[in-house]
């Protein structure tokens, strides 16, 4: 027989079941909120204690209201929270498992996709999958297999706080280790959002990938065209993990593919950097200088980057000659409409030309004798005094290394 203690607990819990069943919106995002601020922290003995051994039937009543509103945002931040006092209570897998066994993992992925609802709840659904994920490998997998990977994918290009893509970042990561039957699919989601519009969404994608090279090695086909898309970035950061990705990509098969795109991108289509505004066009004589064109940022970070590469290893490097880097290096130095271009390439192309006595002989015939001591003397300045001519020469140049020859020659 249960004591009267006991009875008196059971009381209790049945009352306050009773008032949650009966109360509408108001009542109950009061009872929330009393709940979060008594309970959050707890273990499950402790919230066993708190609800007389019936806690799950709390949980219960959490899940199906959840399940009922989650679309229409009612005290959707509130409800999530409390769902995550059970889901965080330290021996609490039974509360885990009633949870996804009403479709909670669904939920809360769909959840990401709404659009009217705040970035608050979806950052809340984010943590509550985060500690889902944190329950073991099969959880992980339960996630991957209810399309999270893309749903966080999705959610991290187009979020617009910049703590919530951290979250997704980091829940991504976590989908990505200890997971091998899906880390692809979390390597493949990240490089899909490297084409967003989102710079904070890039540089955290990046960093990601970067981290997860050593782990999927080749498996995964790395599609160049992304990669090397970032680079057309004008955030510096976003930058900066691109460079990091492709150094760590060097080691993979992937290697010549983005070696030819690099080179390829120093020569971009020739246009003019000044154009007629709208805004000018009631005085048609009027010329406004706009952005730099995209290939021409994307010009110059190609420049730095086969430079960085080509330091690092004398095979990058000589696989680049034979790619005909030292043209496009000589193109992009010759760009005087995108000074970043002409410094890049022109630090780039020093390089090559102290380090490959063939690249120091064709570039020197090319420039002739006091051009190419000018640059020589100062090679991260010598563009700034090129005239309308030789930059002309620059970017018609013909030179052609053979690769044999500058092997050899290393």
């Amino acid at each position: 027989m249960t004591s009267v203690k006991e009875q008196e607990a059971i009381r209790k819990l049945m009352i306050f079941l009773q008032e949650w069943d009966s109360a509408h919106k108001v009542a109950r995002s009061r009872i929330l909120d009393n709940f979060i601020k008594s309970n959050d922290g707890k273990t499950e003995p402790e919230l066993e204690l708190e609800f007389s051994q019936g806690a799950s039937l709390f949980l219960a009543r959490l899940t199906a209201w959840l399940r009922m509103t989650y679309t229409y945002s009612t005290c959707l931040n509130r409800l999530l929270k409390s769902v995550g006092i059970f889901l965080s209570a330290a021996s609490g897998c039974r509360y885990l498992t009633e949870f996804l066994e009403i479709g909670g993992v669904s939920i809360l992925l769909e959840i990401l996709g709404l659009n009217h609802l705040k970035e608050e709840d979806k950052r809340a659904s984010v943590k509550l999958l985060q500690l889902i994920a944190d329950a073991g490998r099969k959880y992980k997998e339960l996630i991957c297999e209810s399309y999270g990977v893309r749903s966080l994918a999705e959610f991290l290009a187009t979020s617009k706080s910049a703590d919530a893509q951290e979250d997704a970042q980091v829940l991504l990561d976590s989908l990505g280790r200890g997971n091998p039957k899906y880390q692809n699919q979390v390597y493949k989601g990240l490089i899909a959002v490297l084409p967003c519009a989102s710079p904070r969404a890039q540089q955290l994608a990046l960093q990601t990938l970067r981290v997860m090279q050593d782990m999927v090695g080749d498996a995964p086909s790395v599609p160049v065209e992304p990669v090397l898309g970032v680079l057309c970035s004008v955030h510096l950061e976003v930058q900066y993990e691109a460079i990091q990705l492709l150094k760590a990509l060097m080691a993979h098969e992937v290697r010549p593919a983005l070696l030819k795109g690099l080179v390829a991108l120093l020569t971009p289509p020739r246009k003019k950097a000044f154009t007629f505004c709208n805004k000018t066009a009631k005085d048609p004589t009027a010329l406004c200088l706009r952005e730099p064109m995209l290939v021409y940022i994307q010009q110059a970070a190609a420049a730095k980057v086969i430079g960085v590469l080509a330091k690092e290893s004398a095979e990058v490097a000589e696989e680049l000659i034979q790619l005909k880097v030292v043209h496009g290096l000589m193109v992009a130095a010759g760009n005087l409409d995108y000074v970043a271009s002409q410094r890049h390439a022109s630090i780039s192309l020093e390089y090559f030309v102290h380090t490959f006595p063939i690249v120091e002989e064709c570039v020197k015939k090319a420039l002739g004798h006091t051009l190419f001591q000018r640059f020589m003397d100062s090679p991260e300045t010598w563009y700034t005094k090129l005239d309308p001519v030789q930059a002309e020469e620059l970017a018609s140049n013909t030179v052609d290394i053979p690769g044999d020859i500058a092997r050899m020659q290393s």
